[in-house]
Formats: structure tokens, sequence, C-alpha cells
């Protein structure tokens, strides 16, 4: 049952001050379904910092303080990859809906035991893959399953950008870092959307002087003969794409991932056009259905399917970079 049966708007709190709470606190200033009520850091000061210049109404110098506040519904966490799932079940257990980014977990088997968590306790559990909620993605997935191009053949993906910063999380290996779990995660979700489970992988990889992937390649292919392949990077120019291909025909989305004006255009030989949609915002579209979610209203958008099936495929590409060999999720 949810914990807001008396309340129409979700009050979230936001563990750690990341960079990325940002834009989901615009987001949140979107709706009146959500209002972003508190913060927590492991330092004090920080928190309260960070609360003054961002007009939050409390601040909390721990994470535990900020699930024990009564008026705190949820919470959003951000925190380096390796730390999701132990504190996204902490935060259930405290009675707390959790909204948290992506991914979840690389291991299917911690996965399940988060969404294992939110079932014992009665509370929504949502990754936050914020581009799965864009009208440009929901059309291109109703295209490709509609048959408009044909029979599906190819998705081809790609996401990368020069990461410059020697001391950010995301170069280091014990907190989950890496290109694929990062930017590249993007583009095994939106293969799997699009294609399905993939059936086996091969991956490449090239490692940073710290262990993790600061470029990965891979292909997949997929129920019925359909063949995906994407790369993504730390070192090279920023580009996001995703190009599905079918038997007569292609829908392209450019850019894609991370802005909200991603062009969508079917090209069926001669004939090109742009698919009208309507101008909106990732963040405020996640966070809105997270909100309903918590209400009842309507069901995630991303359940535990979706996020087991996620962790499975990123360790089968791991897998693969590792040994050199093709794997099956």
């Amino acid at each position: 049952m949810s914990s807001l049966e008396e309340d129409v708007c979700l009050r979230l709190g936001l563990l750690t001050t990341a960079q990325i709470n940002d834009a989901l606190l615009e987001g949140a200033a979107r709706t009146e379904l959500a209002d972003v009520v508190a913060v927590a850091s492991r330092d004090l000061e920080r928190a309260e910092a960070y609360a003054r210049e961002r007009s939050i109404p409390r601040a909390h110098g721990s994470y535990e303080a900020l699930f024990g506040d009564a008026d705190v519904d949820a919470v959003y966490i951000a925190l380096p990859n390796a730390l999701h799932v132990d504190w996204a079940i902490r935060a259930l257990e405290a009675g707390k809906h959790v909204l948290c980014e992506k991914p979840l977990s690389r291991n299917p088997r911690e996965v399940e035991r988060a969404f294992d968590a939110a079932e014992r306790a009665g509370r929504v559990l949502m990754e936050a893959f914020m581009y799965r909620h864009q009208p440009q993605v929901k059309r291109m997935k109703e295209l490709v399953d509609e048959g408009a191009i044909g029979r599906l053949r190819l998705v081809r993906s790609h996401f990368s950008f020069t990461l410059t910063r020697e001391d950010d999380v995301r170069w280091d290996p014990g907190l989950g870092g890496g290109s694929l779990l990062d930017v590249g995660s993007y583009c095994v979700n939106v293969s799997r959307l699009l294609a399905g489970e993939p059936e086996v992988v091969y991956a490449e990889q090239v490692l940073a002087a710290s262990g993790v992937d600061t470029r990965f390649a891979a292909t997949f292919r997929f129920p019925g003969d359909a063949l995906g392949h994407f790369d993504c990077g730390f070192d090279g120019p920023r580009r996001h794409e995703v190009e599905a291909v079918g038997s007569s025909g292609r829908l392209v989305l450019s850019p894609a991932f991370a802005v909200d004006e991603g062009v969508l255009q079917i090209d069926l030989g001669d004939d090109v056009t742009q698919v009208d949609l309507p101008a909106t915002h990732r963040y405020h579209l996640e966070v809105e259905n997270f909100a309903r979610a918590v209400l009842g209203e309507e069901p995630p958008l991303l359940d535990r399917r979706e996020s087991v099936g996620q962790a499975r495929a990123l360790d089968a590409l791991l897998r693969s970079a590792e040994t050199g060999l093709p794997a099956s999720p």
C-alpha cells in the first residue's frame, strides 16, 4: 500500500549531492506530483550548503538520518554504481520508495535481491533510465513493433564523450566505473527495448590506467536473427544516436539519450520524414511516472523484469570483454 494515501505530492529526498541531482530537481520543479523536500550527505555542512543553494527545506548529515525523516516518502539514489543496491535496500527497509540511478547493478542476483526487498516492504523500486520516458523513444518502439520498417534486422547505437576529470568516480573500478556501465548502459538498454533480450553477445574493450574500460564495443544476436552493435567511450567526441534497420527502411533518433530535442526520422528509401512529437523534459516525465507508480495510478515504466534483463546483458558483455569469448546472458 502506498505511503501517500492522503497526499497528492510525493515528497522526495536526495541521497547525496551528486551533480546529476540538478537534472532531477529541474524535472521535479515541472510537476505538482512531486517535491524535493530533503537532501543528505555524509557531511552536514555540505548538505546544508547544497540545500540553501537549491531551496531544499531540510538537510541531513547522514543517509540514515534521511531514512529516518518521516516527511520523506521516497529517495532518489545517485551514488556511485557499486553502492546502488545496498543503499536501495536500506532505503526500502526503512519504508521509502526508491528511484535509483542506472545501472541498478551489473549483477542480476543483486537486482533480484533489491526487488525482493521492495516487495517485502510494499514499496516501489524503479531504475532511473530517464530517456525511456521520452516520446521519441516510445514512438520508435511502437513503429518497430508495428512493422513500419519491415522485419527488424539491426539495431545500432553509440554514446561517447571525453571524460577529463582525473578524480571522477567513473574511473574507479571499486565503485563500478567504466564507460559501459555509464554511457554504454543506454545503448544496451535501447537495443533490448527494440529487439528483445539478446541470446549471445561478443565484446571488446580498451582499458584505462585505472583498470576500467575507457572504450567498449559489442555485438548482439537477438531472437529472429536480428543483430545489434554499439560502441561507447570516455575518450572520444560527444556523440549519441540510435538506428533501427528493418527489411524495408530504417528509423534514426539523433541525438539520443542525453537531450530532449532528439529528432526521430523514418527513412523508407525515397520517403524520409520526421516524426512530429511534443516537446518534453525527460526528467519531468520520469519523476511523474515514479510518483504515479507510488500512488498506484500506473505501473513503473521500468520494473523487475526490465532491470534484471539489463543486468544480465551487462554481465554477459563484461564477461565477454574479459575472456575474449562470446557469452550468453
